[in-house]
């Protein structure tokens, strides 16, 4: 596909906001097992309350002790398994519905993501992607060993468009994990800084350094 370029984007917090996506987990979370709990609190406010603190990893294990579930060993793999199998309400950040449309006359669009397989797809179907994207990789079906930092996404996105490296653009939010890969492919690795962004605040690992900083997908 001589002269061809493609653009591939990350998920959360780069397509649309992943805060949002944990509030409505939590809702899920709560309607599924409000009574069951017992909680003498708003269960999803509190949760809501608790995703900007370091419980963040533990939000449901908090939530049971807090309740004092008897069984909560049981308890919290189920409100784990709701909160990641529940269908999203999620939207498309506004400038990136309008990247979208604006980009794919002329290049082709992906998507190389984490996250357990069941959630991403959820989100992926949430938000209606696949009409709107080329190819789509959502690194667990491989594994979680092939999550980023590995390059199979990279190589195997490009592969697929049959598309030199260097004419491959990858745009993703988080400088910890997102770019090592692209970079040591010759990709062009743009990172999209949202002052919501759960990573905005993430310095780049090693080799990980982004070529270039934006703040709105308008400046693609």
């Amino acid at each position: 596909m001589t002269g061809a370029r493609a653009i591939i984007f990350d998920l959360d917090d780069t397509l649309y906001p992943e805060r949002v996506y944990a509030f409505s987990g939590f809702e899920a979370v709560a309607t599924a097992f409000g009574a069951r709990l017992g909680a003498d609190f708003d269960l999803s406010r509190h949760m809501r309350e608790l995703f900007d603190t370091p419980h963040r990893p533990r939000v449901f294990d908090l939530i049971a002790k807090e309740c004092r579930a008897a069984d909560a060993e049981k308890l919290v793999p189920e409100m784990i398994e709701v909160f990641r199998s529940h269908a999203p309400n999620i939207h498309l950040h506004p400038d990136a519905d309008a990247a979208l449309s604006r980009l794919r006359p002329s290049h082709r669009l992906g998507l190389i993501t984490d996250g357990f397989a069941v959630a991403q797809y959820a989100k992926i179907k949430a938000l209606r992607l696949r009409s709107r994207l080329d190819e789509l990789i959502v690194t667990d079906d491989w594994g979680r060993e092939f999550w980023k930092p590995h390059p199979r996404a990279f190589q195997e996105i490009a592969k697929h468009f049959d598309i030199e490296q260097e004419r491959c653009t990858y745009v993703a939010d988080n400088p910890s994990k997102d770019f090592p890969a692209p970079n040591a492919l010759g990709w062009r690795t743009v990172l999209i800084k949202r002052p919501d962004g759960i990573h905005a605040g993430n310095p780049a690992c090693e080799h990980g350094a982004p070529h270039e900083i934006i703040t709105t997908l308008d400046e693609l």
